[in-house]
């Protein structure tokens, strides 16, 4: 897929550190409950950390207790894309930022609380927060 923001490897590492090109260039993973915005609850916009793309508001923000920010919908129909994910054995649907495909978190169907049902896990280090004015 092409992205309106494309980079090479080097020129992303040039910008991002190695745990943010980890995630969001090598889609790593990091460690539950160490993020920092898992416990941001001030209003506002979350970032993609790599392009500073929209992707979510704080009014979709959720506690799902699972040790990620978590969000029942993204800030709109474009932000985001949805790929199947068939790592580590099993199928989940990655979550990529769409305007230049940095991997953010994963999607899952769980969160009956929500008005969606849907929980999108994000890891911090792929997003900024925006505090609102």
């Amino acid at each position: 897929m092409s992205y309106q923001v494309s980079k090479s490897d080097d020129e992303w590492r040039e910008e991002l550190s190695a745990d943010e090109f980890a995630v969001l260039r090598q889609a790593a993973t990091e460690r539950p409950w160490t993020g920092e915005l898992l416990d941001e609850h001030r209003e506002g916009v979350y970032r993609c950390k790599a392009c500073s793309a929209e992707l979510f508001r704080s009014e979709t923000k959720f506690d799902s207790h699972c040790g990620w920010p978590s969000f029942y919908d993204p800030a709109g129909s474009d932000a985001v894309e949805l790929i199947e994910d068939r790592s580590l054995g099993m199928v989940r649907t990655e979550v990529r930022c769409a305007r230049c495909g940095s991997h953010l978190g994963h999607l899952f169907d769980d969160a009956p609380q929500t008005p969606t049902g849907d929980r999108y896990c994000m890891n911090s280090v792929s997003l900024t927060f925006d505090e609102a004015e």
